[in-house]
């Protein structure tokens, strides 16, 4: 079970609630922003999390967007990558050594973090442009996407990434892709339902630029939206460029996301 962290509870407790009361799932966050949380306060949340789950979190972590840190938090958002690679070389370590020392230019900690018993987790990095990819490849042990087709994931994406990891002697990164999904009779409907929905998708500059690369004229083009074969065909296909997970975005009125649902079960 994947939750995001944008305006509503805080992701990482809910987790934690929710992955004390329900075994045999693992849980990851898609994803906590990094900006209004030094990585020693997201490596306690993150190993409390872990503890609460008996070790069946997978963090995931992003820079979030220009227009939401400076405009609603009033914080920079200059040199992001050089933010992303400070604050991953001290939350690595942190989770996986409890003990970091960096005197970085955006980030400094030297200290440790008392977790007994808390098992390290997997960090996984929002990333989309170059970069990031890289800093994914080298530094985590992998990326989630957005709203980011096939053909970009198997051309760009995962070509960067992998490359990266490669290069630093790392292990082959994992890649966690999501999509809105809806199994409908009601093809045109549950499209204008995707256009109005993830509307904002299509302005973001970083979604934008993904969307453009797969020659996607809005977030509608990229939602996989059709009967039980046209949607396990597209899911099909995004498992063909080596993702290693596909989170489903289910949308649709409630019967649609039942329908939606059952095929998802079905294909696993």
């Amino acid at each position: 079970m994947w939750s995001p962290q944008i305006f509503g509870i805080e992701t990482l407790v809910a987790v934690a609630v929710a992955g004390r009361e329900v075994p045999g799932i693992a849980f990851g966050t898609a994803v906590v922003p990094t900006y209004p949380r030094h990585p020693m306060t997201m490596a306690q949340m993150a190993l409390a999390a872990s503890d609460a789950t008996k070790g069946r979190l997978i963090l995931g972590i992003g820079l979030s967007h220009q227009v939401v840190i400076e405009g609603m938090y009033g914080m920079s958002f200059d040199k992001p990558a050089v933010h992303m690679k400070e604050y991953l070389a001290i939350l690595g370590p942190l989770i996986n050594d409890r003990k970091a020392s960096v005197t970085g230019e955006a980030l400094t900690f030297r200290g440790a973090v008392d977790a007994p018993g808390a098992e390290s987790c997997p960090i996984l990095l929002a990333a989309l442009a170059p970069a990031m990819l890289r800093l994914a490849g080298t530094h985590a042990d992998g990326t989630i996407t957005w709203m980011t087709g096939p053909r970009t994931i198997e051309e760009h994406i995962i070509p960067l990434m992998h490359e990266a990891a490669s290069k630093a002697g790392r292990p082959t990164p994992s890649t966690m892709a999501g999509l809105p999904i809806c199994v409908t009779s009601d093809v045109e409907g549950a499209r204008a339902r995707a256009s109005k929905e993830f509307a904002i998708y299509g302005q973001l500059p970083s979604y934008r630029a993904v969307l453009d690369r797969e020659g996607a004229a809005g977030p509608a083009d990229i939602a996989a939206i059709g009967d039980e074969r046209t949607v396990a065909a597209a899911i099909k296909r995004v498992a063909d460029t080596g993702t290693t997970e596909l989170i489903a975005n289910v949308f649709g009125s409630a019967e649609e996301q039942a329908r939606t649902r059952e095929l998802l079960g079905s294909l696993l």
